[in-house]
């Protein structure tokens, strides 16, 4: 059930025009700093998954990791997706408190 919840949050998300999606998107959003919470999937590739954590630590933005990309791609109305940034304060704290529990 929590999936579930999780999931429709970063959907309504998505539909708010609150969410971006694909590696050098994401990481122009952590440069520039929108993203307020990058989710980064578990079976993203070593070298992805390392640069954007590299990223998000050096410009102090939070990231939390889901289980697939499939999952990832499906929450947002997409394709499977590796990477995700939310750049809206409030979705991003209720999500990151979501994904925690």
């Amino acid at each position: 059930m929590k999936k579930e919840k999780w999931m429709s949050l970063l959907g309504l998300a998505t539909r708010a025009r609150k969410t971006i999606s694909g590696e050098d998107l994401v990481i122009r959003e952590i440069q520039q700093a929108r993203a307020k919470l990058v989710l980064i999937s578990k079976d993203a590739s070593d070298n992805t998954s390392k640069k954007i954590q590299d990223k998000c630590i050096f410009y102090n933005v939070p990231y939390l990791f889901v289980e697939s990309r499939e999952q990832l791609g499906h929450a947002i109305g997409k394709e499977a997706r590796v990477v995700v940034a939310i750049t809206e304060e409030g979705f991003a704290k209720k999500l990151a408190s979501m994904l925690d529990e």
